[in-house]
C-alpha cells in the first residue's frame, strides 16, 4: 500500500496520541503540532497528502489556518475538526472547500474512514466497480441469450451504458475492453432481434411492440399540453442515451425528473426519416403519399427538414388540438440566443417545439476536421465534449430560465449515432443513397450477411423512388464502402460516428419529462 503523509494539527496533540498510533498501524505517516502558526511552517517545507485541523486552537483558529493553507497548497484536502456543532463554523468551513468534517469527541473508525475516503476514494472505487461489473458481465450474457422483448433491450442497453459510465469514471479501466466486447456482442444480437422483429412491430396490432418515433407526440406530448400552462418539447438532434446521462446531473439542479423512459427510432436513424416522423406523427411512406408537397425524397438536393413546422402543424389539427404552439430550429448560437430573449413571449404558448442541431453537427464536424477527431477520440471524449458544449450554450442557459418560470419541459432527440469500424463493400448506381449506414436505390449489389434486406420498402412504411428500389441496412457497427477508392474511403470514415443503421446506441433513444423545481415549493 501506498504510504501516505498526514500533518494533524491541534494545541492537544499529545491527547490524541491513541489516535495517531492506530493511523500509523493501518500504515499512514503522521506528523502532529500544536498550534496553527507550526502546520503553516511545515507545510511551507513538507508535502502532506491530507491535514487535520483543529478549530478551536489558541492564536491562529483553524479557519485562520485553513485559508492560509489554501494559499500555500491549495490542492492539498483539509479536514476540518472542532467540538462545536454551530453552523456557521460548518458554513464557513464547507465555503473554504474543506474535504471532511469531524466533530468531537473523535472515533478512530470515524477517522479512517474519512482518512480513505479522500486518498483513497479513488482507488477504491475503481477496484468496486470493476468487480462489480464482473459479478454483472455474467448476468447481462446470460440475458443476451434469452428471447428478449423491447423492454428487456432498453433495461440491458441502460446497464450497459451505467457500466461505461461508472468505469469511464474510475482510474483503473482494467475492465473497459471486456465492456466494450459485451457491448460488441449485444449489438451483434440486437441487429438479429430488429431484423426479426421490426416489421411486425408496424404492422401487426396484437403484438407487443415499443414506442416508435411518429407515436412520440401522440403519447408523450400532447397528453401533457393543458390550458394556461406552457409545455417546451425540445428535440436535441443526435443525442444518444449516453450523452444524456452526462447532462441529466446538471439539468437536475433546475428540475425534477418526473419520467426517464426510451423509445425505438424508426428506420433508417437519420434525421430526415425520425425527426420527420416525429413532427408529422406518420411513418415515411405516408408522408410522402398524404403530403408530396412537403416529402423530399432521396434524389433532391432540397432540405429533407425544411417542411418540420408544417408537418407540425397538421399534426396538430389531425389530433384536434387547437393550442397556441411556436416552431424554433436553432443551429448556430446567435439563433439559440436570439431565442432565448423570446422566452417571456413564449411562455404565452400552450406548446413551444425547440430543436437544436449542435449534437449532429458535432458527430459531422468529428468526421471531417482532424482537429475534432484528436478532441474526441472514443465515446468518453465524446460525452465530454457534449457536455462542455452544453454547459456553457444558449440550450442550457434556456433549460434554467424555463425553470425559473415553473414550466414544464420534454426532452427527446430523433436517434443516436454509433463509432463505424467495420467497411462492407456494396456497387450502386450514382443515384444510390449517399448515407454510410443504410444504402436505397435500385440494382444494389452486396454480399448478403451483416446486413438488414428491404426488398420491399412499403412492408416498413418506406417510400422508393423506383418500382426495383429496394434498401439495405448496416448492423452492429459495419459502414457501407463502395470498391472504387475502397482504401481512401475506408481510411477517411473508420471510427467516425455515423447514423442511419441498426444499434443499440441509434435506435434506443431517451425521452425525459422535467418539471421546474419551483413547482415544488
Amino acid at each position: 500500500m501506498q504510504r501516505f503523509n498526514i500533518l494533524w494539527a491541534d494545541d492537544e496533540i499529545e491527547l490524541l496520541k491513541p489516535h495517531i498510533m492506530f493511523l500509523e498501524q493501518k500504515g499512514y505517516k503522521v506528523t502532529g503540532v500544536n498550534s496553527g502558526a507550526d502546520a503553516l511552517d511545515i507545510i511551507d517545507n513538507q508535502n502532506f497528502d491530507v491535514v487535520f485541523l483543529d478549530e478551536m486552537m489558541p492564536g491562529m483558529t483553524g479557519l485562520e489556518t485553513l485559508q492560509q493553507i489554501k494559499v500555500l497548497k491549495p490542492q492539498v484536502p483539509v479536514v476540518m475538526i472542532t467540538k462545536s456543532e454551530e453552523e456557521h463554523i460548518m458554513e464557513d468551513a464547507i465555503g473554504s472547500k474543506i474535504a471532511d468534517y469531524l466533530i468531537k469527541p473523535l472515533n478512530p473508525n470515524q477517522i479512517l474512514l474519512s482518512v480513505k475516503k479522500i486518498l483513497q476514494n479513488k482507488q477504491l472505487v475503481s477496484e468496486k466497480t470493476n468487480m462489480s461489473y464482473q459479478q454483472d458481465f455474467r448476468n447481462i450474457s446470460m440475458e443476451l441469450g434469452d428471447d428478449l422483448d423491447y423492454e428487456e433491450w432498453i433495461n440491458i442497453y441502460k446497464k450497459l451504458i451505467f457500466w461505461d459510465l461508472e468505469i469511464d469514471s474510475t482510474t483503473n479501466k482494467s475492465m473497459q475492453e471486456v465492456l466494450e466486447m459485451q457491448l460488441s456482442e449485444a449489438n451483434s444480437t440486437f441487429g438479429k432481434y430488429i431484423k426479426e422483429n421490426y416489421e411486425s412491430w408496424l404492422n401487426d396490432s396484437e403484438v407487443n411492440k415499443p414506442l416508435l418515433s411518429h407515436q412520440v407526440m401522440k403519447k408523450k406530448v400532447f397528453p401533457e399540453i393543458k390550458a394556461g400552462k406552457s409545455l417546451f418539447f425540445i428535440v436535441i438532434d443526435n443525442l444518444r442515451f449516453d450523452q444524456w446521462k452526462v447532462l441529466e446531473p446538471m439539468i437536475l439542479e433546475h428540475f425534477h425528473l418526473e419520467e426517464e423512459s426510451a423509445y425505438f427510432s424508426i428506420l433508417p436513424t437519420t434525421t430526415a426519416f425520425a425527426r420527420n416522423a416525429i413532427f408529422s406523427g406518420m411513418m415515411p411512406l405516408e408522408m410522402s403519399k398524404k403530403h408530396p408537397q412537403l416529402w423530399e425524397n432521396e434524389d433532391t438536393d432540397e432540405g429533407k427538414n425544411n417542411n418540420e413546422e408544417e408537418f407540425l402543424k397538421l399534426h396538430l389539427q389531425r389530433a384536434g388540438i387547437k393550442s397556441k404552439f411556436s416552431y424554433h430550429k436553432v443551429i448556430h448560437v446567435n439563433q439559440g440566443k436570439q431565442l432565448l430573449e423570446q422566452l417571456p413571449n413564449l411562455v404565452h404558448n400552450e406548446l413551444n417545439v425547440m430543436v437544436y442541431n449542435f449534437v449532429d453537427m458535432l458527430s459531422h464536424a468529428r468526421t471531417d476536421l482532424q482537429m475534432i477527431r484528436e478532441l474526441a477520440p472514443d465515446e468518453s471524449a465524446y460525452r465530454s465534449l457534449t457536455k462542455s458544449w452544453f454547459e456553457h450554450s444558449p440550450l442550457f442557459d434556456m433549460l434554467k430560465k424555463i425553470a425559473d418560470l415553473g414550466q414544464k419541459v420534454i426532452i427527446t432527440t430523433d436517434h443516436g449515432t454509433v463509432r463505424v469500424n467495420k467497411p462492407y463493400k456494396i456497387v450502386g448506381d450514382r443515384n444510390v443513397s449517399t448515407n454510410l449506414r443504410y444504402k436505397q436505390g435500385k440494382n444494389l449489389n452486396y454480399e448478403s450477411g451483416k446486413i438488414m434486406e428491404v426488398r420491399k420498402p412499403e412492408a416498413l412504411h418506406l417510400p422508393k423512388l423506383n418500382v426495383s428500389s429496394s434498401y439495405v441496412f448496416a448492423v452492429e457497427d459495419y459502414f457501407f464502402a463502395y470498391p472504387n477508392n475502397y482504401n481512401y474511403y475506408v481510411n477517411y470514415f473508420k471510427d467516425t460516428f455515423q447514423h442511419g443503421g441498426i444499434s443499440l446506441e441509434e435506435m434506443i433513444v431517451p425521452i425525459i419529462s422535467l418539471n421546474s423545481r419551483k413547482n415544488s415549493v
